[in-house]
C-alpha cells in the first residue's frame, strides 16, 4: 500500500510540474535561463552583422527553441552588439546552441555573411538565472 501511495505521489508531482510549465507559472519558472551575449563588432562589419540577425539568426534562433527577449547597441559602445536570449532551462540553452551550429541554414548564412572576413573581434555570453524579485522569469 506505502509504494502505491508513493508512486501516486510521484506521478501527482510530475503531472504538476508538466501543468505548471506548460502554463507558465513559477514552478517553470524556476529553471529558466537567460542568456547575455555581447559581440564586438569588426570595424566596418555593423551592417553585415545586423543584416544577420535580421534575416537568419533570429528565424533560427526560434527554430531552436530560442526566444529572443531583445537587441540593443550600447550608447558608449558603438561597435558593441547586445542581446538577450531566454531558454527554458541551462540543459535546454546548451542543446540549442549544439543545434544551432550544426544547422545547414545556419553553417550557409554564416560563410556567406564572412566571405570577406569575421563579422566579429570578440563574444562573450553570461548564462543568468533571474532573481525572486526580478519582474522578468
Amino acid at each position: 500500500m506505502r509504494k502505491t501511495m508513493l508512486m501516486v505521489g510521484i506521478t501527482v508531482a510530475i503531472f504538476t510540474a508538466m501543468l505548471a510549465a506548460m502554463r507558465g507559472t513559477p514552478a517553470a519558472a524556476d529553471t529558466r535561463t537567460f542568456e547575455l551575449r555581447t559581440y564586438t563588432v569588426a570595424p566596418g562589419k555593423f551592417d553585415a552583422l545586423h543584416t544577420r540577425f535580421r534575416e537568419h539568426a533570429t528565424k533560427l534562433f526560434k527554430k531552436h527553441g530560442m526566444t529572443v527577449v531583445g537587441f540593443w547597441v550600447p550608447q558608449d559602445k558603438p561597435d558593441t552588439l547586445v542581446y538577450i536570449l531566454a531558454h527554458p532551462s541551462r540543459q535546454a540553452a546548451d542543446a540549442a546552441w549544439q543545434a544551432f551550429r550544426a544547422d545547414p541554414d545556419w553553417i550557409a548564412a554564416k560563410a556567406a555573411s564572412e566571405k570577406d572576413g569575421s563579422l566579429t573581434t570578440k563574444i562573450e555570453s553570461v548564462f543568468m538565472t533571474p532573481t525572486d524579485y526580478s519582474p522578468i522569469k
